[in-house]
């Protein structure tokens, strides 16, 4: 073969791979390996007691239009913590990050999921342990720094329920509240192991009856956001999950509402 026809060859083979290259997908998701972990937000969002609002919607413009197509449009307005949402570090941390300047590589990581709905059944007021992380890490393996640590209370059976989920259906009775959270020595371990991001399916990542929010001291100061209300953490492993949090960009936002989707391995 001369050495024209090999360069040619060579040049047609290259051409051939290319094109099949661009023909066949490539970073497709299996979207049966998809779960949303976020509530609706509707009349029945739950939001701590003493918010000034809840969930405001209204559909100004849902009609045909006099030219004949249809045409939807409205406003709403919410308070920043309240149904599936995020807590940015500046939450309980002054000087620390807002909403907006959270960097997106931190908002996307492998979700370690700790289960603890079997004392949190036998106790409303359960605060997840220093040991029940350690546990957690001789049987799936160290929390791995960047991650996001989510606590499975089994408490999204009661949502939207507000005297189940919280303990108190009363506008503004905060002194009566009882679900399930983190312990102050937990929140510091997970400091300790470098998370970027604590989430539960609770109100709060503290327990009901918390007055001085320990856990939100802790978490946020150490420049660490929190996922409250986070829906489905029973259809999670324990790991291998890798999560996706995204809030609405609210800049100099304490909070913001946001959409959590998980990708199953």
């Amino acid at each position: 073969m001369s050495v024209r026809c090999a360069v040619m060859c060579a040049v047609m083979i290259a051409a051939a791979v290319w094109a099949a290259s661009c023909a066949r997908p490539t970073g497709s998701i299996d979207r049966s390996r998809l779960i949303d972990l976020s509530y609706s937000y509707n009349a029945q969002t739950v939001y701590w007691p003493n918010a000034a609002e809840g969930f405001q919607h209204q559909k100004d413009t849902w009609k045909i239009t006099p030219q004949g197509y249809w045409y939807a449009a409205g406003n709403f307005s919410s308070a920043e913590h309240g149904g599936t949402h995020m807590d940015a570090p500046i939450h309980f941390g002054q000087g620390k990050t807002t909403v907006d300047k959270i960097p997106v590589s931190n908002l996307i990581g492998t979700a370690e999921v700790v289960d603890v709905t079997e004392p949190a059944a036998r106790d409303r007021d359960y605060r997840v342990s220093a040991q029940d992380l350690t546990g957690w890490e001789q049987a799936h393996g160290a929390i791995a720094p960047g991650s996001i640590v989510l606590i499975r209370t089994g408490w999204g059976k009661y949502w939207p329920d507000k005297k189940q989920y919280l303990g108190s259906d009363v506008p503004g009775d905060t002194a009566h509240l009882h679900f399930p959270g983190l312990s102050r020595e937990s929140a510091e371990l997970l400091v300790q192991r470098g998370v970027a991001g604590v989430g539960i399916d609770t109100a709060s990542m503290d327990y009901g009856p918390s007055q001085d929010f320990i856990v939100h001291q802790v978490v946020n100061k150490a420049d660490v956001y929190g996922l409250e209300n986070v829906a489905n953490l029973e259809r999670l492993p324990a790991t291998g999950t890798t999560l996706i949090a995204l809030p609405m960009k609210i800049e100099e936002g304490s909070g913001a509402p946001v959409r959590i989707v998980a990708i199953l391995p």
